[in-house]
């Protein structure tokens, strides 16, 4: 669900009820059957004549207040004197004068609105759960030349630990012994897997916040194929994934802006019309009628004040917008997030998986030396085949696919050099892949215009491996996380449809988020960041009371969208962290549907405000109006329900919204 959690709490009339004989949903169901009850004497009435109406407006008076009365009696306890007090107030009114239908309608109308509305942001706190499953619950604890497995909370700081390969470390810590490529994407946002190395020297005391990233690892990221040893260097409540958990938890309580307008004016309207209808009661006393006429006038004014068009104007238009959406594959959690999404002026993005595809794909193989190219593409093909690196694979398969070649074994013996690149024979020959210092070391000499096509692909955010066969050069190939076909479309759409400013924030490369910046049209590019860094950004961004939108699919995204003003998690490529905690979500991982969402929100907000006028208007006009006797109960009722169905109506044209 979005940032605010529905407590039962004395601010607003969002609660979490107690759990009924129907479970988290016995509230939508008690609605529900309050409306079939109140429609059964309606549909007798026009077959056979009858009499005991009253019983099934009994039953949907039951169902549809009580909830209503639950909440009520527990504000009064408080002192505090609400709309859903004057709901039950004034639907009690209508059953003693005898309109015991519009009463029921009444009750109906203001539980199913509220209802719905829970059962559209209902969150079940899944976020601090999915959160904390990302976390290993044990570790390896090495003592001597021995292991045991003890729980993560029995760690002390500077403990060793061991990792096995593939297996996730335990906790946030610096190697000490062994080199291995880890996936950290969750943390960092970085779409290729780490090559980390061991500390050389581990004698001195150690600052994890000082550390070069390459020897540090992140508690919940994934080792590769070797073993571990790392020292720790935080205890299990102070690691990266427990500051996530405490960052997404601090920002949960917000509540949406129409609601707090609602709950301003509640605080005064509600004791203000319970003061009035007791004050005619007694009108009695001072002009000339009976108690009888001054008791209809008050329950005349009461029905007319009671604010159930107000009630329910914002719920309905929230959802028959999140219905709208929910159509096209986007779960909006809630009125807040549907509103914000209208007033935004920024959307910062993350890179891996949102506006890129989220894996590595082959962008280059250049051969030099007058190699042939053909040649090259299959001794590549060949030597990353024998490899269980993530880039070795994505090579491997974009070789097949691309240039129609299959596996030909002609390589063997492969090794790896850690933090440059690979060894291996190609037809008996010694072949070295990797880096600028990896051929360095064998002596290999890069020209010129080798060195000007490296740099120029390393500026641009690819990542460059060079090929060397018996010690000579023979070609580049690189690889890159590519943007999605439809981002810079989604980006020219979203300006034009008033975004001014869109920003990417990546803990990948400054390089590469350049690069995809310029692909794509972005305002500009952060890197290099940490989710903590993110955070940051977001705060700075928000200053001088911006609304931003932060749009992610990993966890490493969850703080950030906690807060932004609005969180936006990609669907399928995204984690349940954040879509758990995300206000908004992709569903069907469509960037393009951006534009729509936001188009959507302003109309919704559009339509809120016009409701609130309807709503509020038609109290300001039926309050005098019955007071001073212009218009009689039956008259207050049809204008009093009049107004709640323009308002329903009014909302349910967002159902047929489409994007000009």
């Amino acid at each position: 669900m979005s940032k605010h959690e529905h407590k039962n709490s004395s601010e607003g009339c969002n609660h979490e009820h107690n759990h009924g004989i129907f479970g988290r949903n016995t509230e939508l169901y008690f609605s529900i059957l309050s409306g079939i009850f109140l429609i059964i004497p309606f549909i007798i009435s026009k077959m056979v004549s009858w009499d005991g109406y009253v019983y099934f407006y009994m039953i949907a008076y039951f169902f549809g207040g009580y909830f209503t009365l639950k909440e009520a009696i527990e504000k009064i306890a408080k002192k505090q004197f609400e709309i859903d007090f004057l709901m039950i107030v004034a639907a009690l009114g209508a059953a003693y004068i005898g309109s015991w239908a519009e009463g029921a309608l009444l009750l109906f109308l203001f539980s199913l609105g509220h209802s719905l509305e829970h059962y559209a942001m209902n969150k079940a706190k899944k976020s601090i759960e999915a959160l904390g499953e990302l976390s290993p619950k044990t570790a390896l604890l090495k003592e001597g030349n021995t292991t045991k497995e003890v729980s993560i909370e029995a760690l002390k700081l500077n403990d060793i630990i061991v990792v096995k390969p593939n297996s996730k470390v335990a906790a946030d810590g610096v190697i000490i012994k062994g080199n291995s490529s880890v996936n950290q994407a969750f943390i960092t946002g970085e779409s290729i897997p780490v090559d980390k190395t061991a500390i050389v020297d581990n004698s001195q005391e150690l600052d994890f916040n000082t550390l070069d990233n390459h020897h540090l690892v992140y508690t919940g990221s994934l080792n590769g194929n070797n073993v571990l040893e790392v020292q720790v260097l935080k205890l299990s409540e102070d690691s990266s994934i427990s500051r996530l958990i405490k960052m997404v938890s601090e920002v949960e309580t917000q509540k949406s802006p129409t609601q707090r307008l609602t709950k301003k004016f509640e605080k005064w309207f509600v004791p203000a019309v319970i003061i009035l209808v007791i004050a005619l009661c007694f009108a009695y006393l001072v002009i000339d009628e009976t108690f009888k006429e001054s008791l209809y006038r008050a329950i005349t004014v009461l029905i007319a004040a009671s604010p159930c068009a107000l009630a329910i104007s914002t719920p309905s238009a929230v959802l028959s917008g999140v219905a709208r959406a929910a159509r096209s594959g986007v779960l909006i959690k809630g009125g807040r997030a549907l509103e914000d999404l209208g007033s935004l002026d920024t959307i910062a993005f993350d890179k891996t998986g949102t506006l890129t595809e989220g894996k590595p794909k082959l962008t280059n193989i250049i051969s030099y030396n007058g190699f042939d190219e053909q040649t090259l593409k299959q001794l590549v093909l060949d030597v990353e085949n024998l490899s269980n690196h993530p880039l070795a694979k994505a090579i491997s398969k974009d070789i097949i696919s691309k240039y129609d070649l299959e596996v030909s074994n002609s390589a063997a013996e492969i090794g790896v050099i850690q933090g440059k690149g690979i060894q291996a024979l190609y037809t008996s020959k010694k072949v070295f892949i990797g880096n600028e210092a990896l051929m360095s070391d064998q002596g290999i000499i890069l020209s010129e215009e080798v060195k000007t096509k490296m740099y120029d692909l390393l500026a641009n955010g690819h990542t460059v491996m060079i090929v060397a066969l018996d010690n000579e050069l023979i070609g580049l190939i690189s690889v890159m996380d590519i943007s999605r076909e439809t981002a810079k479309g989604t980006l020219e759409k979203l300006q034009e449809i008033g975004i001014k400013n869109m920003i990417m924030l990546t803990g990948d490369h400054q390089n590469v988020g350049d690069a995809i910046a310029k692909q794509i049209g972005l305002t500009e590019a952060k890197g290099g960041l940490l989710p903590e860094e993110k955070v940051k950004a977001i705060q700075e961004l928000k200053k001088g009371n911006r609304k931003i939108a932060m749009v992610g699919d990993g966890v490493n995204d969850a703080p950030a969208m906690a807060n932004s003003t609005v969180g936006i998690a990609m669907g399928a490529a995204g984690s349940d962290v954040a879509l758990e905690t995300a206000d908004v979500a992709l569903m069907s991982d469509k960037i393009e549907m951006l534009p729509f969402v936001i188009a959507l929100s302003r109309e919704s907000k559009r339509i809120i405000k016009q409701n609130l006028f309807i709503s509020l208007g038609m109290v300001a006009i039926l309050i005098p109006a019955t007071l001073f006797s212009f218009a009689n109960i039956g008259i207050a009722v049809a204008m009093h329900e009049g107004s709640t169905l323009v308002v329903v109506l009014n909302a349910l044209r967002l159902l047929g919204f489409k994007l000009k």
